[in-house]
């Protein structure tokens, strides 16, 4: 265990376990395409943690483009277009 997470405790902060993080780690690898996917079961926390950082900046870059590309669609679009698809989209 390392020495953060046994100061963790012994402080009083929030008491999570090994297993507990374990588990976690094993939910973020199945969210993540990349890691996912991969025929070996063995992939380091760290790694998980990595990838699920950069998959979430290329999902963050993801709704950046295509907000913009909205953008782009309702400036182009007349009036009425543009209120329906305005009034879509806040359902």
């Amino acid at each position: 265990m390392s020495s953060r997470r046994s100061r963790s405790r012994q402080s009083g902060g929030s008491r999570i376990t090994d297993d507990q993080i374990n588990e976690l780690v094993s939910k973020l690898q199945q969210l993540l395409p990349e890691i996912r996917d991969r025929t070996s079961d063995k992939v380091s926390s760290a790694k998980v943690l990595q990838e699920t950082c950069s998959y979430i900046r290329s999902l963050h870059r993801e709704v950046d483009d295509l907000s913009e590309r909205l953008s782009e669609l309702l400036a182009t679009t007349d009036t009425a277009q543009a209120a329906i698809i305005r009034s879509l989209l806040m359902q």
